[in-house]
């Protein structure tokens, strides 16, 4: 499917669509380069996949399920800044799994927008995960102008489900697709 959907933004037949790795991992288009390149990433999660697409600039999705059998505590402590732990500490104990889940998938949006993937800890920055407030990248130890170059975005398309978007660009417009086999579907 993703070859399918690079292909038509390409204007290639799918078999034609070759694929490389960034310096930690990260999938890229082994024929784009340049301010103009095309750039992807793909998340999935039960059933549920993600593609995000941008032109000439950094982009990250994750999904994931939400469950409440996660330890939401014990994960914070482990992978969350200091300040993402009082936040969520802040909210009333019902609210808490879904901040979480919320502060989740934008850490590993921007993380995979930046292609890092594991190379980078998930404590050396913040995000905003508080129910009702807009999704932000709050800070970055040891870059101070790091936050504003960066756009999150919630994706909300299933209440079971946290998914976030990450673009290296201070605004952006987010224009989402269902895409079912071979037809899309615009979904505003």
């Amino acid at each position: 499917m993703l070859r399918l959907i690079l292909g038509r933004y390409l204007e290639i037949a799918p078999r034609y669509v070759q694929f490389s790795r960034g310096p930690h991992g990260k999938p890229e288009l082994a024929t784009e380069r340049g301010s103009n390149a095309l750039c992807f990433n793909l998340a999935h999660s039960h059933g549920v996949a993600l593609c995000a697409i941008a032109r000439g600039r950094d982009i990250g999705v994750d999904v994931e399920r939400v469950n409440a059998d996660v330890n939401v505590d014990l994960i914070a402590e482990r992978f969350f800044s200091q300040r993402e732990i009082a936040a969520l500490r802040l909210l009333p104990r019902e609210k808490q799994l879904t901040a979480f889940f919320t502060g989740w998938v934008r850490k590993e949006a921007y993380v995979k927008a930046r292609g890092d993937g594991l190379a980078m800890d998930l404590d050396s920055f913040s995000v905003s995960l508080s129910p009702g407030e807009p999704a932000a990248l709050l800070d970055v130890q040891g870059h101070p102008d790091e936050a504003r170059a960066w756009s999150l975005r919630e994706l909300d398309f299933d209440a079971s489900f946290a998914a976030a978007l990450a673009l290296r660009a201070p605004e952006c417009r987010v224009r989402c697709w269902e895409f079912t086999g071979h037809q899309w579907m615009f979904v505003d």
